[in-house]
């Protein structure tokens, strides 16, 4: 045979092997050849999901060569159960105790990103000049969930001093707080206090964070088998979530806030630019360490303080390794940052 006929069929194969590999690589894939993955959050579709619907509403997990299907959480839904079983590809973790609870039960599932810089729990008063702080509440009945009195209950134990004869159980049904202006309760930055102004009362809201509570929130959990055996899928959701979050905040929320409303129909426009106001004025999604770092930033030390302070108040073991709940390995590499600064213009 011709020798140029050789070495242009060899070429030829050359180009069709270069044409699928560029296909099949993250952030190249179109259609079919988009890898599907699940994403479990941990609630059904609100503003604090917005950062991945506006990944998906944009296109951002598409261009990184992903089809993105995100399944709603609810009262029913453990995300840390779904992971461990292999069932959901990424899971949204609500605090930083998730991902410490996994690694003490050797669940084989760790934080590959944190949306939230500042965990959004908050307690929330009536109008009242006998507390004006956290402190102020040492001593005095406070409504908690279950939950809380095993999580952050015991920071505020260790820190402020206080007390399991403080505690009143909170079941998420706001009349016992409405009826009673002396009553304190547990609650979400964009969610209680917004019904609570909607019956006419102006509340006092005190965010842990601002009171030196540690914890990162709003997490992106992955199984340990996921980060080992398909990185570049883990690295690639994470960057197109990194920009989605950016877009949200900075950019036009409209694309996210309709598939929102389209999984979660109780969500209305009022609620929705509520939190997103509360979100921005609050720094909880970009403050500090993401201002260099990049949306979704972790760092050893913020992780090392709070598993230190959750371990002087008892809630963790000294024996469980903090660095077996999360890896930085796919943050802290400055995506969003261009991104931040074209919708911002700084």
């Amino acid at each position: 045979m011709n020798r140029n006929i050789i070495l242009g069929m060899i070429g030829a194969a050359i180009a069709v092997a270069v044409a699928i590999v560029l296909v099949l690589q993250p952030g190249r894939g179109t259609g079919g050849d988009l890898a599907h993955v699940t994403f479990a959050t941990d609630w059904k579709a609100q503003a604090e999901h917005g950062g991945f619907y506006q990944a998906l509403a944009k296109g951002y997990y598409r261009e990184a060569g992903l089809d993105v299907e995100i399944l709603q959480g609810g009262p029913g839904v453990n995300v840390p159960q779904l992971l461990a079983a292999h069932s959901v590809d990424f899971g949204l973790g609500s605090n930083s105790f998730i991902p410490l609870n996994m690694a003490a039960a050797d669940a084989g599932a760790k934080a590959v990103m944190a949306s939230f810089q500042k965990d959004p729990q908050v307690f929330i008063t009536h109008p009242r000049d006998d507390v004006k702080s956290i402190a102020d509440m040492k001593g005095k009945p406070i409504m908690v969930s279950d939950a809380t009195v095993s999580a952050f209950w015991q920071w505020l134990k260790s820190k402020y001093g206080f007390e399991d004869t403080q505690i009143r159980k909170y079941t998420f049904n706001l009349a016992p707080f409405l009826t009673d202006e002396k009553a304190i309760q547990q609650g979400y930055l964009s969610s209680e206090p917004y019904m609570i102004r909607e019956q006419g009362v102006e509340p006092q809201v005190f965010l842990l964070s601002d009171y030196g509570y540690p914890g990162y929130a709003a997490f992106i959990l992955a199984s340990d088998r996921m980060i080992a055996e398909r990185p570049e899928i883990v690295q690639a959701f994470v960057d197109a979530s990194i920009k989605g979050w950016v877009d949200y905040v900075y950019g036009d929320p409209s694309p996210a806030n309709e598939l929102i409303k389209r999984d979660n129909p109780e969500m209305t426009d009022d609620i929705i630019a509520n939190a997103i106001r509360l979100m921005k004025e609050n720094g909880i999604v970009d403050s500090g360490e993401t201002l260099t770092l990049g949306v979704g930033a972790m760092t050893n030390e913020r992780w090392q303080k709070f598993h230190d302070e959750m371990v002087m108040a008892g809630v963790y073991d000294d024996g469980l390794s903090v660095h077996s709940a999360y890896t930085l390995e796919f943050v802290n590499q400055g995506v969003g940052l261009d991104l931040k600064k074209e919708l911002t213009g700084e």
